[in-house]
């Protein structure tokens, strides 16, 4: 068994396919598996290659996909490369096997479990994508950046700064995903870029949580007035906001 293997990003997620499909060709689809990195324990017999991104390959893998399958189809694929499970990349690879082979009705073959696999990762980001858009919180630094920390399990911030962009074009601000220490940033009427950031860049900007504005306490002072102390549900409360996404909303601070 040869096992492709890439670092989670769109562009080495995209070559990966290319490279092991390639493969495949040769050996058949059976003796390929598809990984994200970074594996933890190898298995003994089985063969590892690491791939590293390509951006014709990738553009050739997005464009056919367009083409032969559907823009939904990639839709769906782009939002199943965002998923932390560990298996995405090979539903991915599955999804595709079978899009390739049967076209645009892909997307509606509800019955098969490697469409259906792909459906419900790409179900999970989104519905993380919209949990964030909802409960981001940004920090004001000097009245001429906003800040916002999250730590989602999926890789949305792109998503999520989507969101933002539309609402708030004539800002500076940034969204950081503390978990894989990137950032979504927003330059004043200027397109959003993801920026991969350093150490020293990253515990620069964990600082700035710290940092408290007028509108950070109104705001405290608002969720606390509008609460009613008879209608308190925390098991409930608990289940619509879980713990850990709390984190960095100030609210809960």
């Amino acid at each position: 068994m040869k096992i492709y293997t890439c670092q989670d990003r769109l562009t080495d997620i995209m070559t990966c396919i290319y490279d092991a499909w390639s493969e495949a060709l040769k050996i058949g689809h059976n003796q390929i598996q598809l990984k994200k990195e970074p594996i933890f324990q190898q298995t003994m017999f089985d063969e590892y290659i690491h791939v590293d991104g390509d951006s014709s390959k990738a553009e050739k893998v997005i464009r056919s996909i367009r083409r032969n399958i559907s823009e939904t189809a990639y839709l769906d694929v782009y939002y199943a490369s965002l998923a932390a499970d560990e298996n995405a990349l090979q539903a991915i690879y599955d999804f595709l096997r079978i899009g390739f082979a049967i076209g645009n009705t892909v997307t509606e073959q509800y019955t098969n479990p490697y469409v259906m696999k792909l459906l419900e990762l790409r179900r999970r980001v989104s519905n993380e994508e919209h949990h964030f858009c909802e409960f981001a919180r940004f920090q004001s630094l000097d009245s001429q950046v906003y800040v916002s920390h999250l730590e989602p399990q999926n890789d949305v911030i792109m998503l999520v700064g989507q969101h933002f962009a539309d609402r708030m074009p004539s800002e500076h601000w940034m969204i950081i995903d503390d978990n894989r220490r990137t950032a979504c940033v927003h330059v004043k009427d200027s397109e959003n870029y993801l920026r991969y950031l350093t150490a020293q860049e990253f515990e620069t900007l964990q600082k700035t949580e710290s940092y408290e504005d007028k509108y950070t306490s109104m705001w405290k002072t608002f969720f606390q007035a509008i609460s009613i102390e008879q209608r308190k549900n925390y098991v409930c409360q608990r289940n619509l906001f879980p713990l850990w996404k709390r984190k960095h909303a100030v609210e809960f601070l």
